[in-house]
């Protein structure tokens, strides 16, 4: 699908950093490509080794990843805001040989703890930041000798050296031959989580990221039958570390010659706003709580005052009324886009029936990193309210354990499930069932059309600000082990976590803490927490639970009734 895009895009727009406007054309990132290539040869990297990659989305971000997958070898795209540890963590558990990294990163990370990596590379101009003593010499092309590897021979210099040497000054479409990989491999593995101790990688093939990026140029759309096509514009400013982002604003935009912008610092509803307006994406894909924000500081305070308020209860008036209202939030958009896909969490009701009412072109998806990520979508013109879209052509979809209602746990399988998670047996049996379904952890049902409605989760992941994955347990296991608690619960309200704690008493009194002095102990227990969580894992506040939280059978906390 690279070969194809760069070979029929070659003098195309592929990327541009929005800030700085830096931007590379189809041929010239073809060009970084082979240069990386040459780099991991240098390197002595093979074919399904890994190479690990964190930072901010850019240019060379992508690039990167484009270089490791279309090379052979399998990326490990790591989010940036994942603490030190979890980082090292990660590197080590992938055995990556390679690791890409920001310079801002890099400062904070400890080479000695990188396991088998053999150099880090930053992303500022591909420049070596570290090149670690080897006991495996690699072979330096310059001198076709085995040898140390050194920052010499991985430096921008020695590379520019060997491409010119390869190709004199002759480098054009027909030279972009990557070496076959066979489509079930393993291409990518994602970490789910950060939390030294509790990752997850999911092992992604070439066949699951193929198929989500092929959906995207194939999907029913109304202006031209395709959801992305070449001079597409989009803004990207959803982590690409996280499947959703990758596999739509990423992969299936640059296969299909399409222009990505990429947002390179946090993606406020200022910055987001300023971009769309000047870039007009043709579609946009984001998480429920970018949508709801602008829901609540720009049209609710419209609606809620006199005479507006009045006016929206006038039949007729009210159609003119909210037509203006569209047409407002449209041109917040950009005005040019064929749809806003929102996926990654389940969207407020409210929100969701304003929308609707609108008639504003919005559809829910519904995925996991699991299935790379698409299980199910419809084309806003189609979509049903409440649901998340029918199930794709090339998946399938079943309840098992259904109530009365029909309702029951999510499994699905087909060409977007993983082959299981990285070096973990007993978690890889524990989701799948003993005929091959992956078992989602959601609770729904599918109606006649095969269009999915989730009615609950039975995994308790929460949405970060920018769609990270938020794992509660996680955070509660450090709340629980901290001086006079006896048990948390993390929830989110209004895109904020709260702690709900209930304090151990018998622990308070044999300290000599009084009840007044609970909220200045728990103040300074949060800050702790905070110390050791991601920044979108903070939490905001603590709420003291007077009594023990209620338990299931199996003593496990009733989530639902604290959200």
């Amino acid at each position: 699908m690279f070969e194809d895009s760069f070979r029929q895009n070659w003098e195309y727009e592929a990327f541009t950093d929005y800030e700085t406007k830096y931007t590379l054309t189809y041929a010239q990132v073809a060009e970084q490509v082979e240069k990386l290539h040459i780099l991991f040869r240098q390197c002595g990297i093979e074919k399904n080794d890994c190479i690990s990659l964190i930072g901010r989305n850019c240019t060379h971000w992508a690039v990167a990843y484009i270089a490791t997958v279309t090379y052979g070898a399998v990326i490990v795209p790591i989010l940036h805001d994942f603490r030190p540890d979890d980082v090292h963590h990660i590197v080590k558990h992938s055995d990556s040989k390679l690791l890409f990294s920001a310079d801002y990163i890099w400062d904070h990370l400890d080479e000695q703890e990188l396991g088998q990596v053999r150099a880090v590379v930053s992303l500022t101009k591909f420049r070596p930041l570290a090149v670690m003593p080897q006991q495996m010499p690699v072979v330096d092309e310059q001198t076709e000798r085995r040898a140390e590897l050194t920052a010499e021979m991985i430096s921008p210099e020695t590379i520019q050296e060997l491409f010119d040497r390869k190709f004199k000054g002759q480098f054009y479409p027909d030279c972009i031959r990557y070496d076959y990989k066979d489509n079930e491999e393993v291409a990518s593995i994602n970490y789910t989580s950060g939390t030294t101790g509790f990752s997850k990688g999911v092992m992604t093939t070439g066949r699951a990221l193929a198929s989500n990026a092929v959906f995207g140029h194939t999907a029913y759309g109304e202006k031209h039958g395709t959801l992305l096509f070449r001079g597409d514009r989009m803004v990207t400013f959803l982590p690409l570390a996280h499947a959703y982002g990758c596999a739509f604003d990423f992969l299936g935009n640059s296969t299909v010659g399409g222009h990505t912008y990429f947002i390179t610092r946090v993606p406020t509803p200022k910055v987001l706003m300023a971009a769309f307006a000047e870039i007009k994406p043709t579609l946009i894909l984001s998480v429920p709580l970018i949508i709801e924000k602008i829901y609540r500081k720009q049209i609710q305070p419209m609606i809620a005052k006199p005479p507006m308020s009045w006016v929206l209860k006038v039949p007729y008036l009210d159609e003119v009324v909210l037509s203006q209202i569209r047409q407002k939030l449209v041109n917040v958009f950009g005005g040019e886009f064929e749809e806003v896909i929102i996926g990654g969490a389940a969207m407020n009701a409210e929100v969701e029936n304003f929308f609707r009412k609108l008639h504003f072109p919005f559809t829910i998806g519904y995925g996991m990193t699991e299935t790379a990520p698409l299980i199910s979508y419809r084309h806003w013109s189609q979509f049903k309210p409440t649901s998340c879209g029918q199930i794709l052509d090339n998946m399938e979809v079943r309840i098992t354990d259904a109530n009365n209602e029909g309702i029951g746990e999510i499994e699905v399988r087909g060409d977007n499930v993983m082959i299981g998670y990285y070096k973990n047996a007993d978690a890889t049996k524990a989701t799948f069932t003993e005929d091959g379904w992956l078992k989602t952890g959601d609770l729904g049902y599918v109606d006649q059309d095969g269009d999915i409605f989730i009615k609950g989760r039975s995994k308790t992941m929460l949405l970060g600000p920018s769609g990270q994955n938020i794992y509660p347990e996680e955070i509660e296991d450090k709340i629980n082990n901290m001086p006079f608690v006896m048990e948390s619960l993390v929830v989110q309200r209004d895109g904020q976590l709260v702690a709900l704690v209930c304090p151990d008493m018998s622990a308070c009194d044999a300290a000599g803490l009084s009840r007044d002095q609970l909220p200045e102990q728990m103040e300074r227990m949060r800050k702790e927490v905070n110390q050791l969580v991601a920044n979108y894992e903070q939490i905001a506040r603590v709420e003291l639970q007077p009594q023990e939280f209620e338990k299931t059978p199996k003593n496990s906390i009733k989530r639902y009734l604290y959200k």
